[in-house]
């Protein structure tokens, strides 16, 4: 290569320029000599603009604290507005989303704290050497979302139509476990999937806080995330059971008469949750759910309502076909849009994504459509998206195309007989042209015991299928749902 110095010299400016002058230099000198007989080079260049940019009025200089132990002064830029932030065991994660304009893709730049000053070689460990680390982590609840989904279909919803909120029922049981211990807070951990009570409060808090934050003023998706609770008036929670109830759950407490006017109780709790979900769950508790045995009830309710991104043109829907699991097939108005959708086909199955308007919230909804290709092929699609782990992330669409409770109460003879008797949950949603409006409510009840590539894909969704609705930053999962017959409420 007898120019190889200039060879050098052209890369390195395809390079500069590649990148915005940023790269002045990918080739150092004699790195490309007469022996050179091939180069392979890519260049790389990202510029985003935060969501909400920092004011740099407010940088100012403080202590950076070194490996050695000594610091440095660096600038700090400062928010007190609120962000997308988790803790757990060790360390901190800060998300900072850029601003999304028309694209549809989601760029975020997460920073991972470790708590203590040396950790970053620990934490490092911990990133590189735990598969699936950083979805466990920003979204550690889907897993368990899909677990549920499965069984509620299988044990109340194996011939009929499904719609939950896995993460009403998880704030409840969250609520649950943090007033409970032993092996009672045990299970209820593994099955939250989630290492100790530190970790689930900071998840939880982190839910109510940020995902659940009401974005309609903004231009973005209603939403209303309430947590109740109704004590014994002969019982008082703990000091530090009731700290995690006002403080993470956010929930509003207090005394009733179980023994003398449960039915009133029952009725106060419905109207709580019916209130709460803008009149979509009327009676969240049954009849006879509530006796003079109940000490404790905690409750959760989930409302939602979102407007489609690109909305329907209601006079495309038309009645079609829709084939149900016994073979027969029903008449039902089916939406239509020619648009470029976010799509994608896999071997046995559809994903559809829909997203939501976002408003200047940086918290982003989407509804998802998973069809499986053959009519009666829902069951196995349930069966494969709740038994693989990540399934949810691993199939999104980008491209367009009986326990003792004993830490709850001040009584420890009654905490000690205390266990959970019930819980009852009620879901709504109604998608149409315009959007998806939903709602949910959670209630556990505590009695004291007594001895006892692109390419056009159709998607017609004209058979049994799956939906999701979640919070695309986080993965958050707000509902969970399969149709088996439109025509069925």
């Amino acid at each position: 290569m007898v120019k190889a110095v200039e060879v050098a010299n052209e890369v390195n400016q395809w390079a500069e320029k590649e990148t915005n002058g940023l790269i002045k230099e990918v080739l150092p000198s004699g790195s490309v000599d007469a022996s050179t007989r091939l180069i392979f080079a890519n260049a790389l260049y990202f510029k985003g603009a935060w969501t909400e940019k920092f004011d740099a009025s407010k940088t100012k200089d403080q202590d950076f604290h070194l490996l050695n132990g000594s610091s440095v002064q660096v600038p700090f830029m400062t928010s007190k507005k609120k962000q997308l932030v988790s803790a757990f065991d060790g360390f901190k994660v800060l998300g900072l989303p850029y601003k999304q304009g028309e694209d549809k893709r989601r760029f975020s730049m997460y920073f991972f704290l470790p708590k203590a000053k040396d950790g970053l070689s620990s934490l490092m460990e911990k990133v590189s050497s735990e598969s699936g680390f950083l979805d466990r982590h920003l979204s550690n609840q889907t897993d368990v979302s899909f677990s549920l989904a499965k069984q509620v279909s299988l044990s109340e919803s194996k011939n009929s139509n499904l719609v939950f909120s896995p993460l009403s029922i998880h704030v409840v049981l969250g609520l649950i476990a943090a007033g409970s211990k032993g092996p009672t807070q045990t299970q209820l951990l593994s099955f939250l999937n989630s290492n100790s009570i530190d970790d689930l409060n900071s998840l939880s808090s982190h839910l109510v806080s940020l995902v659940f934050a009401d974005g309609g003023p903004s231009g973005g998706p209603r939403l209303s995330f309430a947590n109740g609770v109704w004590v014994d008036r002969s019982l008082s929670l703990k000091p530090s059971f009731k700290q995690v109830v006002d403080t993470v759950y956010k929930a509003a407490s207090s005394h009733v008469d179980f023994e003398n006017k449960a039915v009133e109780v029952v009725n106060e709790v419905n109207q709580w949750a019916e209130k709460e979900t803008n009149g979509l769950i009327k009676e969240v508790l049954p009849s006879g759910s509530v006796d003079a045995s109940t000490r404790l009830i905690f409750a959760n309710a989930v409302y939602f309502k979102g407007v489609w991104n690109e909305k329907f043109d209601a006079s495309k829907t038309k009645d079609q076909d829709f084939h149900l699991l016994n073979g027969s097939s029903v008449q039902v108005p089916f939406m239509t849009s020619k648009k470029k959708q976010l799509v994608s086909a896999f071997d046995s199955f559809k994903v559809l994504g829909r997203p939501y308007k976002q408003g200047e919230s940086k918290r982003r909804f989407s509804m998802y459509f998973f069809l499986p290709n053959a009519k009666d092929g829902l069951s196995a699609l349930m069966e494969k998206v709740s038994s693989e782990s990540g399934f949810l992330d691993r199939h999104l669409p980008y491209q367009e195309i009986a326990v003792g409770l004993t830490e709850m109460v001040d009584n420890s003879t009654v905490g000690r007989k205390l266990y959970v008797s019930s819980i009852f949950h009620k879901s709504f949603i109604e998608v149409n042209e315009e959007g998806t409006e939903a709602a949910a409510a959670s209630a556990a009840i505590m009695i004291a015991q007594c001895y006892r590539r692109e390419e056009k894909i159709d998607f017609v969704a004209d058979h049994p299928f799956l939906f999701v609705i979640r919070e695309d930053m986080t993965g958050a999962v707000l509902f969970i749902g399969q149709v088996l017959n439109p025509l069925v409420g």
